[in-house]
Parts: structure tokens; sequence; C-alpha cells
């Protein structure tokens, strides 16, 4: 007598495993992609969504080869199906802990771990001695009980769900209370071994995905368009804070002058300027704000502001720097700056520098062949506000150059934790004094992209400005 095929015996398997199956497989894996298309921390809940969809989806496919396999001889669907069954609460428990806050989330935090100790030691238990691969799915089963009940029960009470749960989800207050009613009937089977009819699990299951789907692809996709929404915003303050960047580089006879801006994100606490009341005199100011993103950007704004009050003692560094932190510091609470500020009079033949809490300039003496660090240094911003800074002053000599940066030019870090550091900086300073100043820049950052690691971002925000001496 002939076999029978082991096709002909689908017909018998149950329609909503055959329909639906590959319908969760496929839903689940679209919400996966989807959440690793955008790679955002707030698409985390679609991910768990998408896992737990998908595993059920497989578990539905290994019972319908289950079908199959007294014909076939396979014993892979049972392994699939009871592995399965170990790992789904785990994407649901995940889920449940991004939809949560305060005891609910710690309480499930607590029961994903007791679960995941559950699965391990189970699979464990089978690869080790070969048998009873089921011994620890009955936890499980009364994890998913006790669990549905307290899900069920705080979302069903409007209180409560308002203060637990970070979604407001009216279908899921409809729903969740059936799914939950169905789920503890069919594990309560489960545990007294006598299964369910084949079609209430999947069915109840559809009508959950479609409830906490919906919420769930909302919840994303509100996110979205509110960080889009922030996006817009971020290029609009990017914009207003380029406006208040000089749109050029004055061109003082005897100076050749080169800047370098690059901030760490769309909006920066780095701040330059000049003062250029004529053409054989020039102010620079460069100030680093604590801190990085929009409140940085803000206070760097407010030092824009303030220079024009200082503009009256342009000439004076140490009056410029202490009437720049007699204003700023009322207004930092707490955000500290530091700032350089150099005058340089061309025709005179002198520099004057003052700074507060600012990396020192570096100074190249063309004559001596030697690097200096010029720390004229008082307080931060906003650390005292009668604060008084020095000042010192220094001759100009042709082909000599002067450089003011702030701590991004120094501070990102290679593989291993090390700096770039200052003394990298002298060195490449020294070794490259025949270079333009726009060049020399240029060159600056390049070598510090090469110090950090190809997949390392920009850990701080940059400034530099070179001044050559003709």
């Amino acid at each position: 007598m002939r076999a029978q095929d082991p096709l002909l015996s689908l017909p018998t398997a149950p329609l909503a495993d055959i329909l639906l199956g590959p319908v969760f497989l496929f839903v689940g894996l679209a919400a996966c992609g989807a959440a690793a298309l955008r790679r955002r921390s707030e698409f985390r809940l679609l991910v768990w969504f998408g896992l737990f969809i998908a595993l059920f989806g497989v578990r539905m496919l290994a019972y319908l080869a289950m079908i199959l396999q007294p014909a076939a001889g396979w014993r892979w669907p049972v392994w699939i199906e009871t592995g399965v069954n170990y790992l789904l609460i785990l994407p649901s428990l995940l889920f449940w802990i991004e939809s949560s806050t305060g005891a609910l989330r710690r309480f499930t935090q607590f029961i994903l771990v007791a679960c995941s100790l559950s699965a391990a030691l189970g699979i464990a238990w089978y690869l080790i001695w070969g048998d009873r691969l089921t011994e620890f799915l009955r936890f499980n089963n009364l994890v998913a009980i006790s669990a549905v009940l307290v899900y069920a029960s705080f979302i069903s009470i409007p209180r409560l769900a308002r203060k637990y749960f970070l979604t407001r989800s009216r279908a899921l207050r409809v729903v969740m209370p059936v799914v939950a009613g169905i789920i503890i009937v069919t594990n309560s089977m489960y545990l007294l071994r006598r299964p369910p009819p084949a079609w209430v699990e999947p069915i109840a299951f559809a009508g959950f995905v479609i409830a906490i789907g919906f919420e769930t692809v909302k919840n994303s996709f509100d996110n979205e368009r509110r960080l889009l929404s922030i996006e817009n915003e971020l290029e609009t303050a990017r914009q207003i804070q380029s406006s208040i960047l000089p749109d050029s580089i004055p061109e003082v006879p005897g100076l050749r002058i080169a800047a370098l801006y690059r901030p760490m994100s769309a909006v920066a606490g780095d701040f330059y300027h000049f003062l250029h009341p004529d053409d054989g005199r020039i102010g620079i100011l460069v100030a680093d704000v604590s801190g990085h993103g929009v409140p940085a950007a803000l206070i760097a704004s407010m030092i824009k502001v303030a220079m024009q009050s200082a503009a009256g003692c342009a000439s004076r560094p140490a009056d410029v720097i202490a009437s720049l932190n007699r204003i700023l510091t009322p207004e930092l609470r707490g955000s500290l700056t530091s700032a350089a500020y150099t005058w340089i009079d061309s025709e005179a033949r002198r520099i004057l520098y003052a700074a507060a809490g600012h990396p020192p300039m570096l100074h190249w003496k063309y004559a001596q062949r030697a690097l200096a660090k010029i720390e004229s240094n008082g307080l931060l911003f906003g650390v005292r506000r009668d604060a008084q800074y020095a000042e010192c002053e220094l001759a100009l000599e042709a082909g000599d150059r002067f450089l003011l940066y702030t701590d991004g030019l120094i501070e990102p870090e290679n593989g291993s934790g090390e700096a770039f550091g200052e003394q990298r900086l002298e060195r490449m300073i020294a070794a490259s004094t025949t270079l333009p100043a726009a060049e020399l820049s240029c060159q600056l950052l390049a070598a510090l992209r090469s110090w950090q690691p190809a997949s390392a971002a920009q850990q701080d925000d940059i400034t530099l400005v070179i001044v050559d001496v003709l």
C-alpha cells in the first residue's frame, strides 16, 4: 500500500493557522523592518510588537508542519513550536515595559527576568538531557495568566491607565479584557493538559493584534511627526545661529585670518566674533558655552548681544571680558562659559589678550622658532559677577602666528580613550609653519577626524581662529 502524500493532510489542518500564520509572520517582519529603517529609540515599541507577532506566526506555521510529522517523520516542528513557546512571552513583556511606567514597569521587568531564566533553563534542560522539552513551560503559562490579569485590570480602569501607561488607548480598553479572558482560559487548559480548540487562540490573537497594532503604529508615527517638528525647529534655530556668526572674515592690512567652525549638532555652544572698527585694528572673541544643543546655543546668542555693550572698550581685552562676565553671569544660572578675547593693532605692531577659563592662546614665534602658550586667564563666566581679569601685551613680528580655539579641538578621543591633546596640537602647529592659515585649519580638522574611530560621531563643537602676521 502506498504511503499517503503528506500534503493531502493539509485540508484537515486548522483553517485559522493556514490563513493567519503567514499573515502574522509577514506583519511582524514588516514592523521590525520599518523600525530598523528609522533607527530611533522611539521605535522600540514597534520592534517588540513586530517580534511578538512574527514569533506567533512562526509558531502557527510550526504547528502546521507538526500535522505532517507522522507521515514525513519531522522532529524540527516540535522543537520550533516549543522553543517559540518559551520565547514568545519575552517580546510581549518588552512591549509592556516600553508602554508602562512606575510600579507596573518594575513589575514587568521582574517578570521578564524570571521568564528569561525559565526559557534558558528549559532549552538548556533539553539540550543537556535530550528529553522533557516542555519542562518549564508551565511556569511561563502561569506568568502569562498573571501578567494578562494585571495588564487587563490596569487598562480597564481609566485612573490606573492614566497613571501607569504611557499611551492612552480606547481600543485596548475594550479589547484587552476579552483577550485576557481567552488567554487565561487557553493557558489554564494547557496547564491541565487539555488543549483548547485550535481556532480559539488565533482568532483571539488576531483581534489583539488589530487593536494593539493600531495603537503601536499610531504611537510610532505620532512620535515621528513630533520628531520632524523638532527637526524643523532645530533647522530654524541653526539658521538663526548662523546669522549671529560672522558671514565673512575681515581683511586687515598686515594680517591673514582664517576661521573654522564645526558644530557637533544642528546648533552649538561655540561662538566667535570680530570687532573691526578700522582697517588697522581688529578684536577677536572666541567663546565656549558648557553643554550642547539649544540651551548652549541660546547662551551663545546672548554673548553676541553682550558684545554690543562691550564694543566701547574693544581695545582693552580685560575690560571686554569683565564686561561680558558682568552681563552674562546673572543670566547663565549655573551654565559656565569660557572666553578669550584678543585685540590686534597691526599699525602699532602689538597684540593684547585676556581670557576667562579658556584654553591658552598659542603663539608661534617665528624669530625663535618656538611655540609659547599665552595664559592670561581668570574665572569662567557664571562664577562671580565682579570677577577681575588680567591682560597681557605682546609685540607683533613678521612670520608670527596666533591661534585661538575651543576645547573641542583637543578633547576628542581615539579608540583607546586617549585624547587628541594639547601636545599633539602644538606639534602640528610647529611642523606646519609654512602652511597658510586656512590650510592649517583644514589640516588640523583632518588630523582630528583621523584620530577618532571612523564610526565615532563628533564629540564636541570645534572653533578655531588663526592669525598670521605678515
